[in-house]
C-alpha cells in the first residue's frame, strides 16, 4: 500500500538555514540581567554625578513618572542632585515647526562639543491630543550629535502641558546640570506666541525665524517676539539668501520699537544656514556675549531667582490639582455634575460650585 504524503499549504514553513547569532549567549544573559536591576536612588545620583548617560537617562525616566511610589523616590534624587546644579548657561530655541530647530541644534551642538563643552539636549515632542502618542524622533534627525561622547540627547513627550515644554522639564534640566553638562539646550515643540513656560526656565531665549514668514508688522507683534533675546533667520542658503537678509533687516527694525530689557541687552537678529553649517558660529558669540554681559550687571542670578520663585507657584497649582482631581469624592461628584451637564439639568458654572462646595467640606 501507498503511504499517503502530508499536505502542505503554500505558506506553510520550510526548513531554512539558521541564522548565526549576532550576540553571544553570555552577553545576551548579562544583558538582561542588568534591565532587571532597578538601582537605588544613591546609585543613580553616584552614576549622575559621574556623568554616566544611563543613569540620567533613568533619572529623568523616574520624575516624569506619575506614579506615586516614583514620584517620592524622584524627589530624594532631585534634593541629592540640587547641590551640584545652576552651573549651566541654558538656552531656549523655539520657532514654528519646519524652521528647522533639530538641524539647528545638530549643527550648534557640534560647534559646542568641539570647543570642548558638554551639550545637553531636551528636546520636548508634540503629543496627540488624540493619541496621547508622540513621535520623539528627534535622535533620528540628530544623528551626528547623539554619536557624540560630550553630548546627551532626550527626547520627551510634552503631553498635556502648555507652553511647548515636557511636564518635567526644569527638574530635567537640574539633573543634566549635576551630569556636568555645560550647556542644556531645551527645543520646544514651536507652537507660535503660546511658548513663555521656556522663557521662564532659560537664560537665553533664541527664536529661529524663516525668510517670507511676513514683514515689519509681524515682528512688532507682542508675545514671543518681544521674549526674545535674539532672532536666528534659519535657512539662509541658496535662492533663499536674499530673502534672509531683507526678513534680518525687517526683524531688526522691529525689534527698535520695543522698550528696553531689564538686561540691558539689546535684542538682535543675524541669519545663518544650519544645513550648511554658515553663521551658526555667530549665534554662540551673541550667546557669550550677553551672558558675560548680564554676569556682570547681576541680571542672571537675579533672573534665575524670579524663574525660582515662578516654578514655587506652578509646583503649588500642579500640586493642588493633582490633589483635586485625585480625590474620590470630588470625581464621584465631578462624574454626575458631568451627566447633569449633558441632561442640560445644570448650567457649568453651577456645577462647578457645587463641586468647590464639596471640597471646602472635606
Amino acid at each position: 500500500m501507498t503511504q499517503k504524503r502530508k499536505h502542505t499549504g503554500a505558506l506553510s514553513e520550510k526548513k531554512g538555514v539558521q541564522a548565526p547569532k549576532s550576540v553571544s549567549d553570555a552577553a545576551a544573559q548579562q544583558l538582561k540581567e542588568n534591565r532587571k536591576k532597578t538601582p537605588s536612588i544613591a546609585q543613580l545620583v553616584n552614576g549622575i554625578l559621574a556623568g554616566d548617560k544611563s543613569a540620567l537617562s533613568r533619572g529623568i525616566t523616574l520624575i516624569e513618572s506619575t506614579a506615586a511610589k516614583h514620584q517620592a523616590q524622584a524627589k530624594q534624587l532631585i534634593e541629592a542632585c540640587l547641590p551640584y546644579a545652576n552651573k549651566s548657561v541654558r538656552i531656549g530655541i523655539t520657532g514654528v515647526p519646519g524652521v528647522g530647530k533639530s538641524t539647528f541644534i545638530e549643527a550648534f551642538g557640534t560647534l559646542l562639543v568641539q570647543q570642548k563643552k558638554k551639550v545637553a539636549v531636551l528636546a520636548v515632542d508634540p503629543s496627540s491630543t488624540i493619541s496621547r502618542g508622540s513621535i520623539l524622533g528627534d535622535k533620528t534627525r540628530m544623528e551626528a550629535l547623539v554619536k557624540e561622547e560630550n553630548a546627551f540627547i532626550r527626547p520627551s513627550a510634552s503631553g498635556t502641558s502648555l507652553g511647548g515644554v515636557a511636564r518635567k522639564t526644569r527638574e530635567a534640566i537640574l539633573l543634566c546640570e549635576a551630569a556636568g553638562f555645560d550647556i542644556i539646550i531645551i527645543e520646544t515643540v514651536g507652537v507660535g506666541q503660546s511658548e513663555t513656560a521656556v522663557h521662564s526656565m532659560t537664560d537665553f531665549f533664541l527664536l529661529l525665524q524663516l525668510a517670507g514668514a511676513g514683514d515689519e508688522l509681524q515682528g512688532i507683534k507682542r508675545g514671543i517676539i518681544e521674549m526674545a533675546d535674539a532672532i536666528v533667520i534659519n535657512k539662509a542658503d541658496g535662492e533663499n539668501v536674499k530673502a534672509a537678509k531683507l526678513a534680518k533687516t525687517e526683524f531688526n527694525r522691529a525689534l527698535h520699537l520695543y522698550p528696553p530689557k531689564d538686561s540691558n541687552w539689546t535684542p538682535k537678529t543675524i541669519s545663518c544656514s544650519a544645513l550648511q553649517n554658515e553663521g551658526v558660529d555667530a549665534v554662540w558669540e551673541l550667546i557669550e556675549d550677553y551672558v558675560s554681559l548680564t554676569k556682570e550687571n547681576t541680571y542672571f542670578s537675579e533672573k534665575r531667582k524670579e524663574q525660582n520663585k515662578f516654578w514655587l507657584l506652578q509646583t503649588i497649582e500642579s500640586t493642588l490639582k493633582s490633589e483635586f482631581f485625585g480625590n474620590p469624592l470630588l470625581k464621584k461628584e465631578l462624574e454626575k455634575q458631568l451627566k447633569a451637564l449633558d441632561a442640560n439639568a445644570t448650567t457649568p458654572f453651577e456645577a462647578a460650585e457645587k463641586i468647590l462646595l464639596l471640597k471646602n467640606s472635606l
